[in-house]
């Protein structure tokens, strides 16, 4: 009964992932595109009455808005499936995700990942999508002046991470359930620490998970 209770909330956590995607691209790129297609037609609009100025700034707003809807989608990319993470692997890409998170949200966003830490293919993965969620968190729960993102070896020979934060610290049951959901299935813990200072959750995995 528990590991059915189990499946039912890691399926329940895939569709809220899921349906949060969907309003996304509805309620980001496509109503962006929407809005261009828009501008477009004004500027057309303008050229057929002959009024070359009006529609040569619809276009350069109708631009500034395509650039920032491909910005949008190359970040969705990067979010679902990090080249970076497969051609340079997980501390880069670790890195160049806190980076991006870091430009978006004019946030600081330090990375520590210790080079004696020993994190197999599949656990970088798993881990570099757990982490990514705790900051995602972090950032929608309050935003902090700043993250702090480290990953180490542990006394036994597994991995431990870490994402502290100095927003005002919260709880917020749910999310971490969805998150408690994926480390079960690599057999690790969290735990969330909450004080004045902020907010710390940890990450940690045993070593033969870490480690395939």
């Amino acid at each position: 009964m528990e590991s059915q209770d189990a499946l039912e909330r890691l399926i329940a956590a895939e569709q809220d992932e899921r349906r949060r995607l969907a309003l996304f691209l509805h309620d980001g790129p496509v109503q962006q595109l929407s809005g261009i297609a828009l501008m477009l037609d004004g500027a057309l609009h303008s050229l057929g009455g002959e009024r070359p100025e009006e529609a040569q700034g619809i276009i350069e707003t109708a631009l500034a808005q395509q650039r920032a809807t491909i910005r949008d989608l190359r970040d969705l990319s990067f979010a679902l499936e990090p080249v970076v993470l497969r051609d340079h692997g997980f501390a880069a890409a670790l890195r160049a995700m806190a980076d991006q998170a870091a430009s978006s949200h004019g946030v600081a966003i330090d990375v520590e990942v210790d080079e004696t830490a020993e994190i197999g293919a599949t656990a970088g993965i798993a881990l570099y999508t757990i982490v990514r969620e705790l900051v995602d968190q972090a950032l929608r729960r309050g935003t902090p002046t700043h993250v702090r993102i480290r990953v180490a070896p542990s006394g036994d020979g597994g991995i431990v991470a870490s994402v502290a934060d100095d927003a005002e610290p919260e709880r917020r049951r749910q999310s971490l359930e969805a998150i408690e959901e994926r480390v079960a299935q690599l057999h690790g813990t969290v735990a969330m620490q909450a004080a004045d200072a902020g907010t710390e959750t940890r990450v940690s995995l045993p070593a033969h998970t870490a480690r395939r």
